[in-house]
């Protein structure tokens, strides 16, 4: 007997039989698509221009087809909601779940409340060119963000509503320019249980705002094509979380003011955010002088004038009750660390949108 037998609520749907549906490209009005664009040449969504990505690193060009960040947003009144998504399922990893892997997930919102979770679309097990899966909603017209998969690649998207359903263009994020995130695979989201959950999600949604992901696993290390790239992007905050990445205090050293330095010059009023790594609960004595550098380079660039300049310790994100649940390895977070991340970065985040 299969687990999905005993408890229905562990059921995948693979194969949507719900009635009167009409099925719709993502990409075409009026759903409006955010964190990712979509590559014609690949065919598949992308974080950033894949010709930038592969001057970067082999990790980037790579990472770049995941589509962590990537939400699709709308309003109806369908009383269902299903996906089809032709994906390249690039393999499962022990530390994480497939829902976060490969999955999307639902929140929907009302006159303009924070959205609320309504369900995650469940990846099927050993999917080889994506899935179908759907769920039932109240019906009552309301806003629904879908986000996408943290790490895997999306060909195409197709969403089901009722044929009788009303679509409309979801309202604006309250900031006109994304907060553009830049890091490891703590940034990219990794080890989220569910896209949702990943801590530049949760800020998106407790703040109403806009945001590109741009954390890249085991490769956010401020090369000068990746610097000269975000320095080029219209944001409305930069956060700059690579600090896990660097692999060593030494090239630390050597690229993050060059990184502000670039940021700064592209945008003399952007507001920027320094970050350091959260997980330091195993490695604290690795960890002290990378967090003491950015500190110093933060204190620098305040002394020669910089009034837009935050930093934010990383050391304090997971600190308290329960410190060390807040990982699924010692490294990357889990839901609980995501969310003492997102809690910890708000308070600075919010005063300046």
């Amino acid at each position: 007997m299969r687990i999905e037998e005993i408890d229905h609520n562990l059921r995948v749907e693979s194969n949507i039989t719900e009635p009167d549906l009409i099925w719709l490209d993502a990409q075409a009005a009026p759903f409006s698509i955010l964190g990712v664009q979509y590559d014609e040449q690949q065919t598949c969504f992308v974080r950033m221009p894949q010709a930038v990505a592969d001057t970067v690193n082999p990790g980037v060009s790579l990472l770049n087809r995941n589509t962590a960040g990537g939400r699709v947003r709308f309003r109806t009144n369908s009383t269902f909601i299903g996906i089809r998504a032709v994906m390249r399922n690039e393999g499962t990893m022990a530390h994480f779940t497939l829902a976060g892997q490969s999955g999307f997930d639902l929140y929907r919102s009302v006159a303009g409340e924070t959205p609320v979770y309504k369900g995650t679309f469940m990846p099927v097990v050993g999917m080889k060119e994506g899935y179908s899966s759907g769920r039932a909603v109240d019906g009552q017209m309301a806003e629904y963000t879908i986000n996408f998969p943290l790490y895997d690649c999306v060909e195409k998207l197709y969403i089901a509503l009722k044929q009788d359903a009303v679509i409309e263009p979801a309202a604006p994020h309250r900031n006109e320019k994304p907060v553009v995130y830049y890091g490891s695979s703590i940034t990219q989201g990794g080890c989220a249980s569910r896209p949702g959950n990943c801590y530049q999600a949760i800020l998106s949604r407790r703040l109403n705002i806009d945001y590109i992901n741009l954390g890249f696993s085991g490769s956010g290390k401020a090369e000068e094509s990746m610097v000269a790239y975000l320095a080029s992007l219209d944001m409305s905050v930069f956060v700059c979380d690579y600090d896990h990445n660097a692999p060593t205090v030494a090239y630390l050293e050597k690229t993050h003011m060059p990184l502000y330095r670039a940021i700064r010059a592209a945008h003399p009023t952007l507001p920027i955010i320094m970050l350091t790594a959260p997980d330091v609960l195993f490695n604290p004595s690795e960890y002290a002088p990378r967090r003491a550098l950015i500190y110093a380079n933060y204190l620098r660039a305040k002394e020669e004038g910089d009034e837009n300049l935050y930093f934010i310790g990383g050391d304090e994100l997971f600190a308290g009750e329960d410190a060390d649940s807040c990982t699924v390895d010692g490294a990357h977070p889990n839901d609980l660390g995501f969310y003492r991340m997102a809690r910890g970065i708000e308070p600075v985040l919010a005063k300046l949108i």
